[in-house]
């Protein structure tokens, strides 16, 4: 009870800070909608591009590309924005489970909604090809957590390494490759309404991956903290 109850008011804390200066999340959909808009005018530039074979394909590749480095920009400054003195005080007042816990539900909600705006930006400016769009909207919602618990965890760890982004980067991409490709994969085949039953076993890995990154969050954070 004592670690939900740390939880519950750092995650609070988290989203009103966030609230109060909104960096992230207006730093992040301007991404967003920046980088829709120059797919946009590439796209045009290329006549009858819309209705060749290869589009529905490249739609969601470049979909899942914005989704990616949105994230990363996102949730990169979890912990690297996070002072040294700010750090120590939160070792005195909460548990570091309670810590790793917030920041990665806080990062969760705020991939969420950008992912769903991104997806509405997206729709708008392209033509939408998705034959099944109830099961892409699922599969846009548990990718938005998975880069969450990935990236939250290794942002933890290039942190306590100097805050060196470039550290993130090489972490992150052993993981978050097997990840992309298995989105590609269950939305492109919402993208041809196959069978939903189909696709159930890449959802349970995805949901392993998930479960996996949580778990060893909560045993190495705590190690980190302490250094």
């Amino acid at each position: 009870m004592e670690l939900l109850r740390q939880t519950g008011y750092l995650l609070r804390k988290e989203i009103l800070l966030e609230w109060r200066s909104k960096y992230a999340f207006n730093g992040v959909l301007l991404y967003i909608v920046s980088t829709v808009f120059v797919c946009y005018i590439a796209f045009n530039l290329t006549p009858g591009f819309t209705h060749s074979q290869g589009y529905p394909v490249v739609w969601n590749v470049l979909f899942w590309i914005i989704i990616l480095f949105a994230s990363v920009n996102a949730i990169a400054k979890s912990f690297l924005q996070e002072s040294r003195s700010r750090l120590l005080y939160y070792y005195t007042i909460a548990s570091p489970h309670a810590i790793i816990l917030s920041k990665t539900i806080y990062n969760a909600l705020l991939m969420t909604l950008l992912s769903l705006l991104a997806l509405v930006v997206y729709t708008l400016f392209f033509n939408n090809t998705v034959g099944d769009g109830f099961w892409y909207f699922l599969v846009v919602l548990t990718g938005s957590i998975t880069f969450s618990t990935v990236f939250t965890m290794v942002s933890a760890i290039a942190a306590k390494a100097g805050n060196n982004g470039t550290l993130m980067a090489i972490l992150s991409f052993p993981v978050i490759i097997p990840v992309i490709m298995l989105l590609v994969k269950i939305s492109k085949s919402a993208m041809d309404g196959v069978e939903r039953s189909l696709t159930y076993s890449n959802f349970s890995v995805l949901a392993l991956i998930n479960v996996i990154v949580v778990v060893v969050s909560l045993i190495l954070f705590p190690y980190l903290w302490r250094d």
